[in-house]
């Protein structure tokens, strides 16, 4: 093959990787129209931390977690107290960060009875949301920059939504947590 003919074959490469990258994606869902409230949070300003654990301690049927990582002990005992009270707890984990990070709370949550699952099928699972009582009347969905962490309530730039009372962006996210929790593995100590 000649240096032109390659060079040729290369371009149409190129030209051509957008093309079938673009068809590896699944529709994009819908714009919904917004419901219900939504309110903005912004540390090291705010206490996102706090506002997690409110949000948390209000729950009465449901939270479901998708952490990147989980060391807050505080959101861990506001889990704690959820499950304790009858709450159904269920949390997927990011596999690689869970294992290398020593403060990870996956042990004390699946010590507890709270099923933990680790995502494993990504370079980074790297989602941060909580949805609470999706399936009721008040339903609150919380997403943003903030890892569950002490150094994002304290040392970090980060952001977070919470919002209320929007059943359907709510059962949106809790479809894609579903997606994510059948492909991910149960931790197991």
């Amino acid at each position: 093959m000649s240096v032109r003919a390659l060079h040729r074959a290369l371009l149409w490469l190129v030209m051509l990787t957008p093309i079938v990258s673009a068809h590896a994606f699944e529709p994009l869902p819908a714009p919904v129209a917004v419901r219900g409230t939504i309110q903005a949070a912004f540390a090291p300003w705010n206490d996102i931390e706090g506002l997690l654990i409110d949000a948390i301690d209000a729950a009465r049927k449901q939270v479901l977690v998708q952490a990147y990582l989980l060391t807050s002990k505080k959101m861990t005992q506001a889990l704690l107290r959820a499950h304790q009270r009858g709450v159904e707890v269920r949390v997927l984990m990011d596999a690689e960060q869970m294992e290398k990070t020593p403060a990870s709370q996956a042990l004390t949550l699946t010590e507890a009875g709270i099923p933990v699952w680790l995502e494993s099928e990504y370079q980074n699972a790297h989602n941060k949301v909580i949805i609470i009582d999706a399936h009721t009347s008040a339903p609150v969905l919380i997403t943003g920059s903030f890892n569950f962490t002490w150094t994002a309530a304290h040392k970090n730039a980060e952001n977070m939504l919470v919002v209320r009372d929007d059943p359907a962006l709510t059962l949106l996210y809790v479809a894609n947590w579903e997606r994510h929790q059948r492909a991910a593995i149960a931790y197991r100590r």
